[in-house]
């Protein structure tokens, strides 16, 4: 359930952007016993009264009861696009606080099953709750606004699905979280940072998604949950691959390989690979390495792997594949249709 709240910070806004509180640490208050539970975004509120500073109206949309990022599934996702297409005519930008864990998992979804997004959509969330106060929170939070409401030329400055962490701001389906310790939590490897916020917010122009104003912002619900990630390691022995490429109900298996897409060239192994497409399940091969991309036939350890029908993944993360194939599958039934859809670019999550 998810109930909305407006604050009307400002009496004339420079923008008015809606919050979808999904939950996660910077969400975070201490009880009574000095425990850490999640606590309404009027408490949020309080902890940052710079908001008020801003000049821009803020709703919330809140879940109820706040989510632990280690519980999403794909009906969360569904619910997040939902709630911001049914507000998309209403505001100016949406900033969607998340838990850290599956951010990058949430950000690449929602960057497939929202097609069309001509405004900012951007997650944000934090390291340490935002009650200490040494939170990364205060600082997350209140750029992740002013760039929401930040214009260009009267357009929107992003108008792409995103996250913005520790003074980046990175691309939603390039992102993976890097670091448990440390504030620098995200990573964007295989695609330039889009923003990066110092005195000023440096916008990188060039690589973030150009402003569409014909654009009509389009929902898509169906996500198929039945893929699995089979992550190759050295000594994997027969039976547990089988086991994997042979789960039952499986329609799509995200490979992670070596390198640039390498896999044992053992017969058995390729044997099963062979037999699993034959099955009708999509093997999609993405590399382990963050950076980089799978190239097949670069060496002989990946060069039977086009033969037998196994997908290349290119530059794609595990988050945005993952994501993707879920998307992919929930859209289309005919193979060549969700093959081809995964070796595209759908959202710029793929060179």
């Amino acid at each position: 359930m998810t109930s909305t709240i407006d604050f009307n910070l400002a009496e004339k806004p420079r923008a008015s952007i809606l919050i979808v509180y999904t939950g996660g640490t910077l969400g975070m208050d201490y009880d009574q016993n000095g425990s850490l539970v999640p606590c309404g975004f009027d408490q949020v509120l309080k902890r940052v009264p710079v908001l008020k500073e801003l000049n821009i109206n803020l709703s919330v949309s809140s879940f109820d009861p706040p989510l632990d990022s280690s519980n999403v599934n794909a009906s969360h996702w569904i619910q997040i696009g939902q709630i911001i297409k049914d507000h998309y005519e209403a505001f100016d930008g949406f900033i969607v606080l998340h838990g850290t864990d599956t951010m990058a998992y949430s950000a690449s979804a929602l960057s497939f099953i929202l097609q069309g997004v001509n405004k900012p959509i951007i997650f944000t969330g934090a390291q340490l709750p935002i009650a200490s106060p040494r939170s990364d929170g205060h600082e997350n939070f209140v750029t992740a606004l002013e760039i929401a409401a930040d214009l260009q030329d009267g357009v929107p400055s992003v108008s792409e699905v995103c996250i913005f962490f520790n003074h980046l701001l990175l691309r939603g389906n390039r992102s993976k979280k890097v670091e448990s310790q440390h504030f620098d939590a995200f990573e964007s490897e295989n695609y330039p940072v889009l923003a990066e916020a110092g005195i000023i917010i440096d916008y990188n122009l060039p690589s973030i998604k150009p402003y569409e104003p014909a654009s009509k912002l389009r929902l898509y619900t169906q996500l198929s949950e039945e893929v699995l990630i089979l992550k190759l390691f050295p000594g994997i022995n027969r039976s547990t691959a089988a086991s994997i490429l042979g789960a039952a109900n499986v329609k799509g298996i995200i490979m992670e390989s070596y390198g640039s897409g390498n896999v044992p060239h053992q017969s058995w192994f390729l044997e099963l690979l062979k037999q699993t497409i034959e099955s009708g399940v999509v093997v999609l091969n993405v590399s382990q390495c963050n950076g980089g991309r799978v190239v097949q036939g670069k060496y002989e350890a990946s060069s039977s792997l086009d033969k037998i029908g196994v997908v290349s993944g290119g530059d794609l993360t595990t988050e945005a594949a993952t994501t993707k194939m879920m998307y992919a599958l929930g859209r289309y039934t005919d193979m060549s249709d969700i093959k081809n859809c995964l070796t595209t670019s759908v959202s710029g999550e793929i060179n």
